[in-house]
């Protein structure tokens, strides 16, 4: 980071201490309110007591200075300020440091999620979640990709369903950008065992995935499951765009559009049959 754009920066992180320090009551944070105070809120050096760091260090940080700060230190900041998770990523990022994972949320599907995978009518359409997990998918993807009621994995499936595998040449060419777009995602929750129960039980099952997986690649993660020879419609490609829902960052909502040059819209059109819910 260059001098020009770090100035900016720590001022812009001067202003947000402040005015957080400035929004809290000693009361709101099991304090007594000794004495007047020419200005509202918290003193620095009770935020500092509260910390667990130094009055002149964290002066400095509120300061603006350009001083070497810890993932740690901003922790227990961000929790004597009572910070918000969306604050708490803001206050690393003004402090130079990459924000901590957020964790994953846990919530069924909502029907709004629901209405809008089903939504996308008569072409596949998906809800994922950040380890590549299907949480709900229209009636056309259950044809489509042959769903059933139990349990898919974008990243098991693309390497042991034998309708992706029937179109050698085109899985071959996709693999890579498909293991190292799960490696990117993977490298946000490095730890957390759901990221390698997909990868543990792929190395146990597909040399190819292994040998993939040893390159270390990363790329830009993608949809890129996008070609399959289905046993009654036959080949079909698709382009597919990814949309994150702003509210469950770690749902992806994936849509599939038949590609303009092949007549997999025709193919569709026979192929999809309602199935009931």
């Amino acid at each position: 980071m260059t001098l020009a754009s770090a100035k900016p920066r720590r001022e812009l992180l001067r202003d947000f201490l402040r005015t957080r320090r400035a929004g809290l009551a000693p009361s709101d944070v099991g304090m007594p309110a000794a004495g007047r105070r020419r200005t509202p809120g918290l003193r620095r050096e009770e935020v500092a007591v509260l910390a667990g760091v130094g009055v002149s260090w964290y002066t400095w940080l509120e300061q603006g200075r350009d001083i070497t700060v810890s993932a740690e230190v901003l922790d227990a900041i961000a929790a004597a300020l009572r910070l918000t998770g969306p604050e708490r990523g803001h206050l690393y990022l003004l402090a130079g440091l990459n924000p901590p994972p957020a964790k994953a949320a846990q919530d069924a599907v909502s029907p709004q999620a629901r209405q809008l995978v089903d939504a996308w009518e008569q072409r596949p359409a998906m809800l994922r979640d950040r380890y590549w997990n299907v949480l709900a998918f229209n009636d056309t993807a259950r044809a489509v990709f042959g769903f059933g009621d139990t349990a898919h994995n974008c990243l098991i499936t693309f390497f042991t369903h034998p309708w992706y595998r029937a179109m050698n040449d085109v899985w071959l060419s996709a693999a890579p950008a498909v293991v190292a777009a799960y490696r990117a995602d993977a490298a946000h929750a490095p730890g957390d065992p759901q990221v390698r129960k997909a990868i543990d039980y792929l190395t146990s099952v597909s040399p190819e995935f292994t040998e993939l997986w040893q390159r270390h690649e990363v790329g830009v993660p993608r949809q890129a499951v996008n070609a399959l020879r289905h046993p009654e419609a036959g080949e079909l490609w698709f382009d597919a765009a990814t949309l994150t829902f702003t509210d469950h960052p770690h749902w992806h909502l994936v849509l599939y559009n038949p590609r303009p040059d092949t007549d997999t819209a025709q193919r569709l059109a026979s192929l999809v049959v309602p199935h009931p819910r």
